[in-house]
């Protein structure tokens, strides 16, 4: 019982670091475009918000989490849309939520959530896991957002209603990553080796990879410097 303790303080100080993290990466791209981050509604920080918000009720799903307070973009999420917990087990019904408001707002499929849901499952089959797993895609996530901002840096000045163009330039550029090994920069190849190290254990397809990207992308196209 002790040692379930642990893992659970231990979890509850990675998530704050966890949310950080996923904060943070979001600059690359609004320091690519030139603009300043902004709290519209439907932008950047509310699709985040909610890609957050399911994978934490997955994780609780997952491993039989009830501490709501273990979870705190989740807490956030019921209480502002009144969630209420179904059959006493925290994550079905708020996965089920936030799904149906990540594909109104944002066009994800449910394709796309099955990915996640089947990534959590490999990997977080007891409490103890949930830590790994988190720093696992948190390194995934930070690599990936570097090397995507600087291997399109350009290319993402094309304007926003080039949709087409723009996701097939990112997923080529996702399928360089899994496939090309020429990369001349030494810190890009080792990005690329941690990315494609990471990813072995995670499990995600390079079409959801692409897709999580484009998302990323033209939200922070979208978004306006502040006056």
């Amino acid at each position: 019982m002790l040692h379930y303790f642990v893992i659970c303080a231990r979890f509850c100080n990675f998530v704050p670091v966890f949310i950080t993290l996923l904060q943070n990466n979001m600059g690359i791209f609004s320091k690519i475009f030139g603009k300043k981050e902004t709290k519209a509604v439907g932008g950047m920080q509310d699709y985040m918000m909610l890609i957050r918000v399911y994978f934490q009720s997955a994780i609780a799903a997952q491993v039989g989490i009830n501490n709501i307070a273990m979870l705190p973009d989740l807490r956030l999420f019921k209480s502002t849309f009144k969630v209420h917990t179904e059959h006493n087990k925290l994550g079905i019904a708020e996965k089920r939520a936030c799904s149906k408001m990540l594909k109104e707002m944002y066009g994800h499929n449910d394709l796309f959530f099955k990915e996640i849901d089947k990534s959590i499952a490999k990997n977080c089959r007891k409490m103890q896991d949930v830590q790994t797993y988190l720093y696992q895609f948190q390194g995934f996530t930070q690599n990936l957002m570097m090397l995507m901002g600087n291997l399109m840096k350009f290319k993402l000045r094309m304007p926003s209603f080039f949709k087409k163009i723009i996701y097939n330039m990112t997923e080529k550029t996702v399928n360089d990553l899994f496939s090309k090994n020429d990369f001349d920069d030494a810190a890009t190849i080792k990005a690329v080796a941690s990315v494609r190290k990471y990813n072995q254990r995670l499990n995600f397809s390079q079409e959801w990879i692409t897709n999580f990207v484009y998302q990323l992308v033209m939200l922070a196209k979208k978004e306006k410097p502040q006056e």
